[in-house]
């Protein structure tokens, strides 16, 4: 006898049940659309991408921490972000983010580097919408997965050796990190 498994019951990443990147490409491009529709700015339209992503990354992060760790939440910013690099990035994008720096001149901001982002490989942007950069879906992500974690920030996107994602932590996270780091 043989039973059916739940899809909700089967790992996110591994296996054959992976999105192709031509589907993947199609969705994400009529998502563009569609907050294209609605705004009149470029800026308008990188804001409204990294709301969908927000929404998405607060859902995601609960998804992440009972089936990767176990329903473990860490407490640590570094661990947090290593998470993010790995796990994280494997499950969106099928490989971990090319690196992770931190700023030597500010305690609390962080870049995520990627060379090539999946998100802009597949649009095409007008002339008239030149410094459009669709990687703020994920950044939006990335917010809505610190604030979940109880890691306040704000996460801007930039074209910098390719796609970097700028992680400012709000002065508390800092402050909490210094308290664990003196104890």
């Amino acid at each position: 006898m043989s039973f059916k498994t739940n899809i909700l019951d089967r790992p996110l990443s591994k296996g054959k049940y992976e999105v192709s990147i031509s589907a993947y490409g199609l969705l994400f491009s009529e998502i563009v659309q569609y907050c294209q529709s609605r705004v009149f700015t470029v800026t308008e339209l990188q804001d409204k991408l990294a709301s969908f992503g927000k929404t998405i990354g607060v859902r995601l992060i609960d998804t992440l921490s009972i089936r990767e760790r176990g329903f473990r939440r860490e407490t640590r910013l570094l661990n947090v972000l290593m998470f993010i690099r790995s796990s994280l990035w494997k499950t969106l994008f099928g490989r971990e983010a090319d690196k992770l720096e931190h700023a030597n001149d500010d305690v609390g901001t962080y870049y995520i580097i990627e060379k090539e982002s999946l998100v802009n490989r597949f649009i095409s942007v007008p002339k008239d919408k030149g410094s459009l950069n669709c990687a703020s879906f994920t950044a939006g992500i990335l917010e809505g997965i610190f604030n979940g974690c109880g890691f306040p920030a704000t996460v801007t996107v930039h074209w910098h050796k390719g796609t970097t994602f700028l992680i400012k932590f709000d002065d508390s996270v800092v402050a909490r990190e210094k308290v664990f780091d003196n104890k």
